[in-house]
């Protein structure tokens, strides 16, 4: 497997609806897991100072569910970067994600330390966007997401 043809989506990327209007073009979205970190809301967002967006942090017991797209060409990654805000906002990594098919090599953003700060709650049609996600995720993982303080 291409590892340029794999995006891990732990955020609202997860909702595939979102990454269609975003232009991308994939197939075969599958439940995708990286072990030793964990899901933070800890990205401050640049337009709201009280406003936070999803990220991750390493934590070794902990694990982060999300949604592996397969992008048809290698260039597709390419068009997230502005929506990300890469590189200046998040950086996008190469990470080893574990599916039902074993580990795949894909890309994945992660907040620059500049960007974060504790203390921030998503709002709610952020969450959302998570939460739409649900298919690909355990039940357990997807309780834990309606529980996330929103700021409305």
């Amino acid at each position: 497997m291409l590892t340029k043809h794999y995006y891990f989506a732990y955020g609202s990327n997860m909702n595939k609806e979102r990454m269609a209007v975003r232009g991308l073009s994939f197939s075969n979205p599958v439940k995708g897991v990286m072990r030793g970190y964990r899901l933070a809301f800890n990205k401050k967002a640049w337009d709201h100072p009280a406003r936070s967006y999803a990220n991750i942090v390493f934590d070794p017991a902990s694990h982060v569910e999300g949604v592996l797209y397969r992008l048809d060409d290698e260039h597709q990654i390419q068009k997230m970067d502005p929506f990300e805000g890469a590189p200046r906002l998040y950086s996008r990594e190469i990470f080893h994600v574990e599916t039902q098919q074993g580990l795949i090599p894909s890309w994945v953003y992660i907040a620059n330390k500049a960007t974060i700060s504790d203390g921030l709650k998503p709002d709610q049609w952020y969450l959302e966007h998570l939460l739409a996600g649900r298919e690909h995720l355990s039940e357990s993982y997807y309780q834990k997401l309606t529980l996330v303080e929103t700021n409305g």
